[in-house]
C-alpha cells in the first residue's frame, strides 16, 4: 500500500489534506482513485489507514484507523559520514534510511578531499529529499534529518558527548566487535562515526576516543566508505534486537 509523510496541520476531522508533489503523485503516477487506500505517516511515529475520498485540487483521504508504527527502531542512531567523494553520499543516505538510521551528520575530516563550500546548502537539501523518498519507499514512521550544516570533525566529537554511546570503525581494533559494544550498551541514542575515503587520522582516533567514543572491528576486511556505514547500522540493528 503506497505511504505518505504529511504535517500534523493536515490531519483534521478524521481527513487527511495532501497538496504539492504527493497529491501530483497519487493522481497522475498511481493513478489512484476515489475510495482506494493508502497509508499516511504524521512523521512522528503514528501510521494513519486512509480512504481517499476526494481528488480536486489535492487529496482528500478519511481516516479508517491508526497504530504506531512498527517499523521504527527503538534506538536511535545517528550516523557522522566523512564528507566521501563524487555522489557516494547520495547512495550512503538512502540505504542508510532503508536500514533504520535516525539522523545523518556529514562531516569534514582531515582527509576528506569534498569541500561543499558554496553548494553546502543545495547539496544538503538535495539530500534531504533522498532520505524523504527513502523513508517512504522502506515505509519509515519518519523522514530521518539530515543535518543543517556540515561538521568539522571536532565539533562532530563534541556533539556525541550528549548521546548515550558511540562507535567508531577502526582498521587497528582486533577485539571489540560490535556485539562487544552492544552488551554493556545502555540508553536509546547511539553515534555511529566513519571516515571518508583515506580514513581517519590517529589524531582524530585518538579525539574520538577521548570523547568516550569506542573503536570497533568490522571484521577482518577493509570496507569502502560507502559500505562500512551501512554494515555497521545493520549489525547494530540486528544486535540490539
Amino acid at each position: 500500500m503506497p505511504k505518505f509523510f504529511v504535517e500534523a496541520y493536515q490531519i483534521q476531522n478524521n481527513l487527511i489534506h495532501m497538496t504539492g508533489e504527493d497529491a501530483k503523485h497519487i493522481k497522475t503516477v498511481l493513478r489512484s482513485r476515489e475510495g482506494e487506500e493508502i497509508t499516511v505517516c504524521d512523521g512522528m511515529g503514528t501510521d494513519y489507514f486512509c480512504r481517499i475520498s476526494a481528488l480536486d485540487e489535492g487529496v482528500t483521504a478519511e481516516i479508517i484507523r491508526s497504530q504506531p508504527c512498527q517499523s521504527e527502531p527503538k534506538t536511535r542512531i545517528t550516523l557522522y559520514q566523512g564528507l566521501p567523494k563524487a555522489d557516494k553520499m547520495e547512495l550512503i543516505i538512502q540505504k542508510c534510511v532503508e536500514l533504520g538510521v535516525d539522523r545523518i551528520v556529514a562531516v569534514s575530516t582531515e582527509r576528506c578531499i569534498v569541500k561543499l563550500d558554496k553548494k553546502e546548502e543545495k547539496k544538503l537539501e538535495r539530500w534531504q529529499k533522498i532520505a524523504e523518498s527513502a523513508a517512504k519507499q522502506s515505509g519509515r514512521g519518519k523522514i530521518p534529518q539530515i543535518a543543517p550544516k556540515v561538521l568539522r570533525f571536532s565539533q562532530a566529537v563534541e556533539e556525541v558527548k550528549t548521546l548515550s554511546g558511540a562507535i567508531i570503525p577502526y582498521e587497528k581494533e582486533e577485539n571489540r566487535g560490535i556485539r562487544s559494544f552492544v552488551e554493556g550498551f545502555v540508553g536509546e541514542e547511539i553515534g555511529v562515526f566513519i571516515g571518508p575515503e583515506g580514513g581517519f587520522t590517529e589524531e582524530e582516533i585518538q579525539a574520538a576516543m577521548d570523547a568516550g567514543v569506542l573503536p570497533v572491528t568490522l571484521g577482518k576486511r577493509i570496507l569502502r566508505t560507502e559500505t562500512a556505514g551501512m554494515a555497521a547500522i545493520a549489525i547494530l540493528l540486528y544486535e540490539l534486537g
